[in-house]
């Protein structure tokens, strides 16, 4: 497939080669044009495809924070940041994945408008901006959460997209979405139950393309060691009921794993096995770009009290230029996502020009 936004068929066929050869991709939150450029340069430095998203506020925070219109800005800073990969992402010679992270009920009506966007787009051009949407709705019923899904996805489905759900409850919060982290890790709420994930799959999948971001003791953000229990296997017990109830082989579950930063790569390594194409990673990403900014003020600490130095008459435009230090927080942003691609055992297997 040519380098450039994937969707569709070729997103499907993407999805599947993952799966079939056993690795996953990086999902990157991002903010701006430099971490969005920094994950294209790391996924093209590491011949890997990637998959770039948006929070709500982050999308908001690219359209910029003194918009009076909260909404608009959301709505409209999705469409500008999608716009700039789909202009680049080609000339990087990858293949990138668009797509929106959490999104709980009350903000399903900035999903809906990002899809009408979409719809515009391929009216125009023949492609939608985004390739998924994903509706993070695990804290209603399991009924509404699937009714609502089911409605989306059929909005979506004709123009391309893909859905992504969530059943079970990933603890921690993203961007206002999510659940305080419970110390019992026996507590059935945050651990994907297989049962739910078969009627999601006899409800969705004649309608569209899906996947699922399961819960298996995974958890927003960093915690100290020991803090969060991981339990791949919960991914396994429901790829295995599917195939059983269903008559299918070879994990037909797309699944994603979500609150990835921190984890240890064994259970990483044993999650893909179970079908996870997907890995979001946005605490580590978050830390690795800023860590660099106070290294680089740190070391120079006279570039940042003035622009000539009162007394050796030194100027420091070069050192205070937000070109170096922000070149600096997208070169270690490249750094940590080069972990990642190893860690997925994503190098070398883009799907560019295959």
């Amino acid at each position: 497939m040519k380098p450039g936004v994937v969707f569709g068929d070729d997103y499907a066929a993407l999805v599947q080669n993952c799966k079939d050869k056993g690795f996953a991709l990086p999902a990157v939150n991002v903010t701006s044009t430099n971490t969005i450029n920094a994950v294209m340069e790391a996924a093209a430095k590491n011949r890997s495809d990637v998959i770039i998203q948006f929070s709500n506020s982050g999308a908001q925070f690219y359209a910029g924070k003194g918009m009076p219109d909260e909404f608009g800005a959301k709505v409209l800073g999705a469409v500008s940041a999608a716009r700039h990969v789909h202009l680049l992402a080609e000339h990087y010679g990858i293949c990138a994945i668009l797509h929106t992270d959490h999104a709980n009920r009350k903000l399903v009506p900035w999903v809906e408008a990002l899809v009408e966007e979409s719809r515009k787009n391929l009216k125009r051009e023949g492609k939608p901006l985004y390739t998924s949407h994903m509706l993070d709705l695990s804290e209603e019923a399991i009924d509404d959460n699937l009714e609502t899904c089911a409605r989306v996805l059929k909005d979506m489905a004709p123009l391309g997209m893909s859905l992504e759900i969530e059943l079970g409850v990933t603890g921690g919060e993203e961007d206002g979405v999510g659940s305080d982290v419970d110390d019992d890790f026996e507590n059935p709420a945050l651990y994907t139950q297989p049962e739910d994930v078969l009627k999601a799959y006899d409800l969705l999948t004649p309608l569209g393309h899906f996947s699922v971001a399961a819960s298996f003791g995974n958890v927003h953000g960093v915690y100290k060691p020991g803090n969060v229990k991981l339990r791949p296997e919960i991914l396994k017990h429901s790829q295995d009921l599917v195939m059983a109830e269903r008559g299918l082989t070879g994990n037909p579950l797309n699944f994603v794993f979500h609150g990835g930063s921190g984890s240890e790569k064994a259970k990483i390594e044993e999650a893909v096995g179970y079908g996870v194409f997907k890995m979001n990673i946005d605490t580590d990403t978050q830390f690795a770009f800023s860590k660099a900014v106070g290294e680089y003020v740190n070391a120079n600490q006279d570039a940042f009290k003035w622009q000539v130095h009162p007394e050796t008459g030194q100027p420091y435009k070069k050192q205070y230029d937000p070109r170096a230090w922000l070149r600096k927080c997208e070169q270690s942003m490249v750094e940590r996502l080069n972990e990642a691609f190893a860690d997925l055992g994503a190098q070398g297997k883009t799907m560019a020009d295959s």
